[in-house]
């Protein structure tokens, strides 16, 4: 299908732009650390720890890319979307404890000042500037989903630090102020602690499956009501199955209809779902009694089970 070709082709592309971001990332980490220690610049060691975090967004980037497109298994019916979140999570609270040794290392270079060497640290930071723009440039070309998207804005965030730093040298290199250097690394900390804070939020909703960020439950409810034949819907749930994919389970009442009118229902509510909310996995279970919610759905029938619950 020609479709599906194009999309194969697409993750290529995205997969070989993030390749080649990862490993470029990882040269300007080393290059931070050694020229930080040599330099004796914090600010450089903090930006070596905020581009950690721009290799971690990265890298779960390509893994999201490359799973997706993994089939589901016998033993893994819903895929390998939760592995992406799960490191998501973990990378997080990592970066967590960096931003606070951040903190230490600053508010100790504020009490015993340590000279630093401006220049170093302007054309270091010039070359992450450049780096930073050049990966935030590619990213911008490849396809436009939500996942690139926030890869995108990653870097173009850190490309804005990172020109701080060459003011912060520029002020040093004029001034003599060595105290800029741990400010701006006081800085750098609070945009680390910031995103994390925000990959850990996300992360642990889904994993909770809480429901997904910016659903509004009972809009979802009311529009599915709204479609002809559909008389209630109760013990509706919507949770996240990665970061981009969501599911829905729920019980609706129908008349006492023939399979075939229905199926009509069903198709307009997947049709209503899907259009309106991004939801393509969908377990909708028809009744056409009135359902008491008690763990689930359970709706008292006789001894002879003359009630039925239609699946589908």
């Amino acid at each position: 299908m020609p479709h599906a070709h194009s999309g194969d082709l697409n993750d290529a592309k995205t997969s070989r732009v993030l390749r080649i971001s990862l490993g470029v990332t990882v040269l300007y980490i080393v290059l931070l650390v050694v020229m930080g220690i040599r330099s004796h610049s914090l600010a450089l060691l903090s930006e070596a720890g905020h581009n950690l975090s721009d290799f971690l967004a990265l890298l779960l980037t390509w893994v999201a890319v490359y799973v997706q497109s993994r089939p589901p298994s016998a033993t893994k019916t819903f895929g390998y979307q939760r592995a992406g979140v799960l490191a998501a999570f973990i990378n997080a609270a990592s970066l967590v404890l960096i931003a606070f040794f951040i903190f230490y290392e600053a508010g100790r270079r504020l009490y015993a000042p340590s000279d630093v060497e401006p220049r170093t640290m302007m054309w270091v930071a010039a070359c992450g500037v450049v780096m930073n723009g050049a990966i935030a440039l590619m990213l911008l070309r490849t396809r436009r989903d939500l996942n690139i998207r926030s890869a995108f804005l990653h870097e173009l965030g850190d490309t804005l630090s990172t020109a701080a730093v060459i003011v912060g040298g520029w002020v040093i290199l004029e001034t003599g102020q060595s105290w800029v250097d741990p400010a701006l690394s006081f800085g750098i900390g609070v945009l680390v602690l910031w995103s994390s804070f925000g990959v850990i939020r996300d992360s642990l909703n889904i994993l909770l499956e809480g429901t997904p960020r910016g659903m509004n439950v009972q809009r979802l409810a009311e529009r599915m009501c709204s479609i002809d034949g559909v008389i209630d819907v109760h013990d509706l749930h919507v949770w996240s199955l990665g970061s981009e994919t969501h599911a829905l389970s729920c019980h609706i009442r129908i008349a006492d209809l023939r399979a075939s009118e229905s199926e009509a229902i069903l198709k307009a509510v997947n049709e209503a779902v899907a259009h309106d909310f991004h939801i393509h996995h969908t377990t909708i279970q028809f009744e056409h009694e009135v359902c008491e919610v008690a763990h689930g759905c359970v709706i008292p029938v006789s001894h002879a089970h003359d009630h039925t619950h239609d699946h589908a």
